[in-house]
């Protein structure tokens, strides 16, 4: 993979104890409508979700919101949700994050909660598999994410975590640096590998 068109953003649809969460995922959002690149995210209008999808819009980027009908009044509203041309509403949380997968070609981990955990874990695990080689990143926001690569650390040295080579999280502690280090990634000769991939086929 050498290009980078589509940017999946996972995070927390609360706001957090810390303004600098939300600051981050307004400047992520920005960041990614001034790269022309097109954020594929949950689709929810709070929280640091919220800030990320709300950002790119009003800087004139393209947003690919999608998000399980049971999610709909709890991370965003109806009449909210109006405001995306491009809105995806699935019947199950399975059905979202694989079409979030789809079509995202790097994946990018600001602060959030177990959802947000869970979905980032769930990419690197797939590539540890072996499924895919697309860029993954901890937006590292005031050490957020330490306690995760800690633990990451701590399966290897135990010796649970095979097949390291292919769990390569970049960690970014400052958003400006997060689309630089997704395209330096891509460039990679092992990224334009392609492989075989059974979850495009679920």
């Amino acid at each position: 993979m050498t290009n980078i068109a589509s940017l999946c953003v996972y995070c927390g649809s609360s706001t957090g104890n810390d303004v600098a969460f939300v600051e981050a995922g307004e400047k992520l959002g920005a960041a990614i409508a001034k790269a022309g690149l097109e954020l594929i995210y949950g689709g929810g209008t709070s929280g640091v979700m919220g800030a990320v999808g709300l950002s790119a819009l009003k800087n004139g980027g393209k947003v690919g919101a999608i998000i399980p009908k049971f999610l709909a009044n709890r991370e965003s509203t109806t009449d909210a949700l109006k405001i995306f041309d491009d809105l995806t509403v699935t019947e199950t949380m399975h059905e979202r994050k694989h079409a979030m997968f789809q079509r995202s070609d790097a994946f990018v981990a600001l602060p959030g909660g177990i959802g947000t955990v869970e979905e980032i874990v769930e990419i690197m695990t797939w590539a540890q598999l072996g499924q895919h080689r697309k860029p993954m990143v901890f937006a590292n926001i005031l050490g957020f994410w330490d306690p995760m690569l800690s633990m990451i650390e701590h399966m290897e040295k135990v010796g649970f975590l095979h097949s390291r080579h292919l769990i390569q999280p970049i960690v970014v502690d400052r958003v400006e640096d997060i689309i630089p280090a997704i395209q330096n990634a891509a460039r990679l000769p092992e990224a334009s590998e392609g492989v075989p991939s059974i979850i495009d086929k679920m």
